[in-house]
């Protein structure tokens, strides 16, 4: 399980954990499902069943050995926050992301914020102060963030922003329909990311859904940060305006301010 990543807003993977469980439409064609099924039996994945939740602890200290600043993305190869990651687990993983304050960002993307919360909060009422933190927060290194693929799944967010941490993100990837954010609730974000499914046969993301995101995001101050159309397809220009529209939708590639 290599470190290196092809995500383009970050800079590192950090597998402490690797597999999950289908929870939502836009789990259907699983990258990291399928990453893990091609390589059962291999580079930790058990042979049985490689995409079933797998510890890797000997990985915990791998920050350590990072001499340049990374922005790190933990646990791309499954959901940190599924029922069968332990809090032992978890307490670990954050007390090392906390210790790196000064010199990584980590960035936790879930679709089980409930737990994400319910766990956090809890740390924090009993008094559990991360290295160089602030009392009741998380240290400013760790980003936390929800995936919504559907409208439907905007409750996703309510729960994320009731965390109380320096960068609350979205991943809307791969977006599948139109999504309407209240103004209220995007005003409270740091972050809006938004991407086209890709692998074997994806479902296509309309042009239009990507570049609706991106207005709401632009009136409402929110920087907007935008990876990719479905593999292999790029839009075609409809008239002059929904080309030059679509240009400014793939140019746009903004990242956070640390409050």
């Amino acid at each position: 399980m290599s470190d290196r990543t092809g995500i383009e807003y970050c800079d590192a993977t950090w597998n402490i954990v690797t597999g999950c469980t289908k929870i939502s439409e836009g789990c259907l064609h699983c990258f990291a499902e399928r990453t893990a099924k091609r390589l059962a039996g291999r580079c930790g994945y058990p042979k049985d069943n490689p995409f079933g939740v797998t510890h890797h602890l000997e990985k915990l200290d791998l920050p350590r050995r990072w001499r340049k600043p990374r922005r790190v993305f933990v646990n791309s190869m499954g959901d940190l926050f599924h029922p069968d990651v332990s809090e032992t687990t978890l307490r670990a993983i954050f007390y090392e992301m906390s210790a790196w304050n000064l010199q990584h960002t980590f960035m936790i993307l879930t679709k089980r914020p409930e737990r994400m919360k319910q766990i956090i909060d809890q740390w924090l009422s009993d008094g559990v102060i991360f290295r160089d933190g602030v009392r009741g927060r998380l240290t400013n290194n760790i980003w936390l963030g929800v995936t919504v693929e559907l409208g439907k799944y905007l409750h996703r967010i309510d729960e994320l922003l009731k965390i109380n941490a320096a960068v609350h993100f979205v991943s809307f990837e791969p977006l599948l329909g139109p999504v309407e954010i209240p103004e209220e609730m995007l005003k409270r974000l740091d972050w809006v990311i938004c991407g086209g499914e890709t692998g074997p046969s994806p479902r296509m993301m309309a042009p239009e859904y990507a570049a609706h995101l991106w207005k709401q995001s632009k009136a409402a101050g929110v920087p907007f940060f935008f990876k990719k159309w479905n593999c292999g397809f790029k839009p075609e220009p409809e008239g002059y305006g929904h080309g030059k529209l679509y240009a400014e939708v793939e140019a746009t590639r903004q990242f956070p301010e640390v409050k």
